[in-house]
């Protein structure tokens, strides 16, 4: 009997030790701070953690990465709640009223969600998010036990593996036996494309209403799953900055509720009671604003949460030890700030848990009552399928509800177009937004034509109208219109027995198509102008497939234009009712040329990031990646058409370079941005558009006040404006275009007309259509050439002063892009 009873105690004790998780630095084997932990180790933490703590945490995987690495949430709550999370979730879906079985119960727990990491070398979040993990799962801190009973907290250890990884990897093998705090030690200095960004060098944290990259688009499928009324995003700065955290800084965007705004207060002065406690500095109300739509702390704002950026000091220039000012900044210094908001953020919602879920659900009530914003139905023109596929697409991914136009409705709305009130009347495929909806202040955020700024003073773009991105006709209505089920795009594909086919170019889908039918070695040619067949119109830029010229290859051609949804046509004649006939020299063949793209210390490293991932993720097309300090010393003769991002590239000033001669000896040269300036200093040909000398500044405008520095310095700047170009339609760069183009302008570069070239895009006038532009600037941006093509000895060369495929969501670029590479020269 005595010996049972002891197993009994013996069994008992086991098993109230296996449900004590191990610590950080226990499972590690080094204190957490002392060293970077690689990714693969902290998933295992986790994964150890929720093994012991079975009744309060779960873990959910997500997704991987470019790079495989695994993407995963923890789900943190007491253990009462976690018998019934499922049903705590659905309750937020009720809120948030993208769930309708019964009422929402405000009495449930607030969901937390904090997110760890998303720039990779702000390497501190990741360490503390396992000892946040650590903390709440061990039950120790009473505290903590008391507000999980309000609270569910979703831990997110790293948004950005492949990025942390880079650096992580490179610091622990560039550090020494011991960390050197001396800020001119190779360990603080990061090299190039850094772990900021991700796998294709796109930073994460402007990506999460566009959701272009794979780990932005896999987490906001988990993120719409749980609708937190909280979120937290952890960064760093660099090391001489105080601690940030909320309130913002203006601008605000006017869709956000007062009540967001005065919550962001009273947590805010939550973490400055501990912060004031450890004498420990810190900011608020300035440098990080609440405007661009797409960031960790925006976007969960525009969907009804508290959104909140954390900035501690360190960055990729920390390391584990740096010397700043007269004192030193160690990893352990981070690790506590970060942990002090993460538990703070906890107590305080914790404490306001049934205020904050009335506020949640009357956010998505008022929208989906009342809309949101004057203009309550955005009307899109349905008549190009692939492009309005494009945007369906886009709206299925954030939740976003639309529906059809019944054909032949007259209304009268804000045509985006032309910037003024119009009457129109719908289409028979016409899309139509509502902002009657729960996520209707998302729809007015991302929709409205021009949004209206509180200051001119902000951290990122300022237009960026989901119409002008996807290069979609929009009219914007006050009124709401009704709507109906889907309204289907027919098309027939032709049978194999025709002499060729036809399809018709005007969406990037048809770019991919053409890219997969020349890697597939189908033959492929282009008509230079218009043409008219079987009585039906074709514009300049069709494709034609000779069926002889193909004969084991239509099949394919078949299911590809299906794939891509493309419209393909079969005739039985090469000879036209009108235009020219499909022998004649007008009619191009299309040849599958060799791409590279100039990489390395010299160039922006998102700015290669974009054209890498659109050949290989979005045009799978072959792309050569070339490092800029090997381009003086290569032989590019295998080589069609190099690429040029933004970037420092003195080769392009030089009077003579190999660069030079390559492109006279027939090769094609793309730029984009900055280089189209330096190559404007290098005697190519294109020339910087002068300042006129009535719009420069007189002597009293030079007299300024010290206080308003920063204001007065955004009088010389731009930040994200949109500009509508006048574009020669009839040339091979802007074929599937109208006679205009909408342009994200982030720069003052115009150029001279080009009198030995093609000004195939240019500014006429004043024609800013969204967007902030400084005063003292906005005379520059007007009169001269945007986009132009030049002949170069037997190459070309393809001048984009504006990025056309910005952050990849810029969708209706990417079309003239790939037209550059296979169509320009050809």
């Amino acid at each position: 009997m005595r010996t049972y009873f002891l197993s009994l105690l013996s069994l008992i004790f086991i098993s109230a030790k296996a449900q004590q998780p191990k610590s950080p630095d226990a499972f590690l084997g080094y204190e957490l701070g002392k060293h970077f932990t690689p990714h693969y180790k902290v998933v295992d933490y986790f994964k150890s953690v929720a093994q012991s703590c079975e009744k309060n945490i779960i873990l959910q995987n997500y997704g991987v990465t470019n790079e495989g690495k695994e993407l995963l949430i923890a789900v943190v709550s007491s253990p009462e709640n976690m018998i019934r999370i499922d049903e705590i979730r659905k309750n937020n879906l009720r809120s948030a009223g993208l769930l309708n079985d019964k009422p929402a119960d405000l009495n449930m727990p607030t969901i937390i969600w904090l997110s760890y990491n998303v720039h990779g070398n702000e390497a501190s979040s990741s360490e503390v998010s396992m000892k946040v993990l650590y903390e709440l799962a061990s039950g120790k801190n009473q505290n903590l036990i008391s507000w999980l009973k309000n609270v569910v907290v979703v831990i997110d250890p790293c948004l950005n593996p492949d990025g942390r990884d880079r650096y992580v990897n490179w610091y622990n093998q560039m550090v020494g036996k011991s960390p050197n705090s001396n800020p001119l030690s190779r360990e603080h200095d990061e090299p190039w494309p850094g772990g900021r960004t991700n796998h294709y060098n796109f930073d994460l944290n402007r990506d999460w209403a566009w959701q272009t990259q794979v780990e932005t688009q896999q987490r906001i499928i988990k993120y719409n799953e749980w609708m937190p009324e909280i979120h937290c995003d952890f960064h760093e700065q660099y090391p001489n900055n105080p601690y940030y955290f909320a309130p913002a800084a203006e601008p605000f965007h006017e869709i956000i509720t007062p009540w967001q705004r005065s919550f962001q207060t009273t947590i805010g002065k939550n973490h400055a009671k501990y912060f004031d406690a450890n004498g420990w500095l810190y900011f608020t109300k300035e440098i990080f604003d609440l405007f661009y739509p797409s960031y960790g702390d925006t976007y969960p704002i525009y969907n009804g949460s508290i959104g909140m950026t954390y900035e501690q000091a360190g960055h990729s220039m920390g390391g584990l030890s740096i010397k700043v000012d007269e004192d030193t900044l160690t990893l352990y210094d981070r690790i506590a700030h970060h942990y002090s908001t993460s538990i703070s953020t906890i107590e305080i919602v914790s404490k306001n848990s049934k205020k904050i879920n009335e506020e949640f659900r009357n956010y998505f009530n008022n929208n989906k009552s009342n809309g949101s914003g004057i203009y309550k139905s955005y009307v899109i023109d349905g008549s190009n399928s692939n492009k309005l596929n494009a945007l369906k697409q886009f709206l299925d991914n954030n939740k976003i509800e639309y529906g059809y136009s019944k054909s032949g409705i007259s209304a009268k709305g804000l045509h985006y177009n032309s910037g003024k009130e119009e009457n129109f009347i719908t289409g028979q495929h016409d899309l139509v937004v509502s902002t009657f909806q729960s996520k209707g202040s998302l729809v007015k955020v991302l929709f409205e034509p021009q949004s209206k700024l509180s200051d001119s003073v902000t951290y990122d773009i300022t237009a960026w109208a989901v119409p002008y991105a996807f290069g979609l006709d929009c009219y914007a209505v006050k009124e709401k219109i009704a709507t109906f089920p889907d309204s289907d795009f027919k098309k027939d594909f032709p049978q194999n027995d025709s002499y060729a086919y036809l399809i018709e170019y005007n969406s990037f889908n048809d770019a991919k198509l053409l890219s997969q039918m020349l890697s597939n070695g189908i033959k492929v040619k282009y008509a230079e102008r218009d043409f008219v067949c079987n009585s039906k119109n074709y514009k300049r830029g069709t494709l034609i497939i000779l069926k002889n010229q193909n004969l084991n290859k239509i099949d394919e051609l078949m299911d590809l234009s299906k794939k891509f949804n493309s419209k393909i046509q079969g005739i039985s004649s090469g000879f036209m009712d009108a235009g020219f006939d499909f022998g004649s020299e007008k009619v191009h063949k299309i040849k599958m040329p060799t791409v590279a793209l100039v990489t390395g210390s010299d160039v922006s490293s998102t700015a290669a990031g974009e054209v890498w991932h659109l050949f290989e993720q979005q045009l799978d097309y072959p792309i050569v990646l070339i490092n800029s300090s090997s381009l003086a010393s290569i032989d590019l003769k295998t080589i069609d058409v190099l690429i040029f991002p933004d970037g420092n590239y003195k080769m392009l000033t030089d009077k003579e370079s190999n660069i030079k001669n390559w492109v006279k000896q027939g090769g094609k040269l793309i730029a984009m941005e900055s280089a189209v300036s330096q190559m404007a200093m290098g005697d190519w040909g294109i020339k910087q558009k002068k300042e006129d000398d009535e719009n420069k500044s007189t002597s009293y405008d030079d007299i300024k006040k010290y206080e308003n520095r920063e204001r007065q310095s955004v009088s010389a700047y731009i930040s994200g404006a949109i500009y509508k170009l006048t574009v020669d339609d009839t040339h091979p760069l802007c074929f599937g275009y109208p006679d205009y183009y909408f342009s994200l302008k982030m720069n003052t570069n115009v150029f001279e007309f080009m009198k030995d070239g093609w000004n195939v895009g240019v500014i006429k006038q004043e024609n800013q259509i969204s967007g902030f532009v400084g005063n003292a600037i906005k005379n520059k941006i007007k009169d001269g050439t945007v986009l132009a093509v030049q002949d170069f000895g037997s190459g070309s060369i393809v001048y984009f002063a504006d990025n056309p495929i910005f952050r990849s969501f810029w969708e209706n670029g990417k079309l003239m892009l790939a037209n550059a590479v296979f169509f320009v020269g050809q």
